[in-house]
């Protein structure tokens, strides 16, 4: 779809606004119509690390492009300094857009972003953006849910352990479910995050899919168990951005017979024991 012409549409958007778009899984054509033509038609934009950076090359050469990017475990722009740069260029009258990998709402830190400009009575639109959690396993031929194998999805954060004392996860809850486990920022602590969901329940041989840099150039999809889990994600060599599914969607393949025999197994005794 060709970009709009900037020049012609900007008047459209008010100056002295902010657009947090979503920019989607992170290939550049997953970005929504809405978030394109927002991001074309903007003065300023913010860019997070995991947004569809080709497109920031298709912007006019005037656009600022600002860096925000968050290294995991390095280098790393604050939140309260990317809430500034907000506020800043639209208090001077510039169109800004914050763009940000799969939406900005799922754990992205977009709602703190709005009040910081609701509170500053900056105009602020929200465009959605489709979230790694659905895109990832859905680029890898995977259902987060399927007739007569779960009737339940969660999307949990991994980037604070179990255990640890910031944490708000019940992991021992997720421990007893049966449906899907969605990981997102869970590779660091995907050994630890495996022993305590055995440890309440979840067999060992509950099948697990990792996909990581999904949608993109060089995208790995790893099948494994939970039990094997960290000694995959080792010897595959697999780093962030990753999205870790639990269940046993993440042992089905795309056959007229494995969900069958998925659901099988799941009113049987000792389902997926190793």
């Amino acid at each position: 779809m060709p970009a709009p012409h900037p020049r012609r549409q900007r008047s459209s958007v008010a100056r002295g606004s902010v657009a947090l778009i979503g920019g989607g899984p992170g290939a550049a054509d997953l970005i929504t119509v809405r978030g394109r033509r927002l991001l074309e038609l903007a003065d300023v934009v913010i860019a997070d690390r995991l947004a569809p950076r080709s497109l920031l090359t298709e912007l006019a050469a005037e656009v600022e492009v600002i860096d925000a990017s968050k290294i995991p475990y390095g280098p790393r722009v604050s939140q309260q300094r990317i809430n500034e740069l907000l506020v800043q260029h639209a208090r001077a009258g510039r169109r800004v857009a914050r763009l940000k990998g799969g939406d900005p709402f799922v754990f992205g830190r977009g709602y703190e972003e709005l009040i910081a400009c609701t509170e500053a009575d900056i105009p602020v639109t929200v465009v959605p953006g489709v979230t790694s959690a659905l895109a990832a396993p859905a680029a890898a031929l995977l259902p987060i849910s399927h007739r007569s194998v779960n009737h339940e999805v969660t999307i949990v954060s991994g980037h604070v352990r179990p255990h640890d004392p910031t944490s708000l996860v019940d992991w021992a809850a997720l421990g007893r479910l049966r449906g899907t486990l969605v990981l997102l920022m869970a590779v660091e602590n995907a050994g630890c995050i495996a022993t305590e969901l055995m440890a309440n329940g979840r067999p060992p041989g509950t099948p697990v899919a990792v996909i990581a840099r999904a949608t993109l150039p060089g995208e790995q999809v790893v099948r494994t168990s939970l039990a094997h889990l960290s000694d995959s994600l080792l010897n595959e060599d697999i780093r962030p951005p990753a999205v870790i599914v639990v269940g046993p969607v993440a042992g089905l393949s795309p056959t007229s017979t494995s969900w069958a025999t998925i659901a099988l197994k799941m009113t049987q005794p000792g389902q997926f024991a190793d």
